[in-house]
């Protein structure tokens, strides 16, 4: 599938900032399931610093604006060409020991209820178990926007049976790690239908490793495997780790902020 994408995000200061220092993780994964093209990354009165490759594989550039300002802005585009891998992350270089991501974070820390719940799924190998538990959390969390936020954690988004997909993310990744299972959560953008429009699809999954694969990913929102329709950016332990982006604004007011993500195919 060839896709294009158009990422835009707008942080509103009601006083001016003096000084703005951003890391960001919105270049597309290199692996064997996307070739990404003309990717072009802005930030308005910025600074582009160095880049670098961390150990997971994932393209971290350094901006910096300097005050004073009362708004940014942080605009993304090009093209990539992607494939679907049955959700096997093939080809992808990284250095970091997969034992690393059995570490709960804060919000995926179990609770008696999630660890009854990994409990209770069984697998006839790691695969199977990896399907199965991403199925677990698809069942007990329903598909709702607008009744979580970015500090609901996994056991609180279990509890209530409701969220989006970084909730069913928190939680499968809580639940593989139960299992002995090295869990990370992935931050990329989904073309989330083929009726040729475009969507706003940011979107998340988690990456499970599994024995005689590799990392193999699950997105127990949608109850699939990620495809062609999907873009990897980034992982970490949870939502906040793997952001795409991170920063630290140096003023006294209060920040707004606007995201717009399209996805739209482009035809071959």
């Amino acid at each position: 599938m060839k896709l294009k994408i158009s990422h835009e995000t707008v942080y509103r200061y009601d006083q001016p900032i003096r000084n703005l220092v951003q890391s960001l993780r919105l270049t597309p994964s290199v692996f064997e399931g996307q070739k990404t093209h003309d990717w072009q990354i802005d930030v308005s009165g910025g600074i582009r610093g160095p880049g670098f490759r961390d150990g997971a594989g994932d393209w971290i550039e350094g901006w910096t604006v300097r005050g004073p300002v009362d708004h940014v802005t942080v605009r993304i585009s090009g093209r990539i060409d992607t494939r679907d891998m049955a959700g096997v992350l093939r080809g992808h270089r990284e250095m970091i020991n997969p034992l690393t991501y059995l570490r709960d974070s804060p919000v995926t820390k179990p609770d008696a209820a999630l660890r009854e719940l990994a409990g209770s799924v069984t697998g006839t190998d790691g695969l199977d178990l990896a399907h199965q538990l991403s199925a677990a959390i698809s069942d007990r969390i329903a598909f709702r926007p607008g009744v979580t936020d970015n500090a609901t954690t996994a056991a609180q988004a279990l509890a209530q049976g409701e969220g989006v997909c970084q909730d069913h993310t928190h939680a499968l990744t809580a639940l593989a790690r139960l299992r002995g299972l090295p869990a990370r959560y992935v931050s990329g953008y989904l073309h989330s239908t083929i009726d040729g429009q475009a969507h706003d699809a940011a979107h998340a999954w988690a990456e499970i490793m599994v024995e005689g694969l590799g990392w193999v990913g699950f997105d127990a929102a949608n109850r699939c495997c990620p495809d062609d329709r999907y873009v990897r950016l980034g992982s970490g332990l949870d939502a906040h780790d793997a952001a795409p982006i991170r920063g630290v604004a140096l003023g006294t007011g209060a920040e707004d902020m606007d995201v717009m993500v399209r996805v739209e195919e482009i035809a071959q």
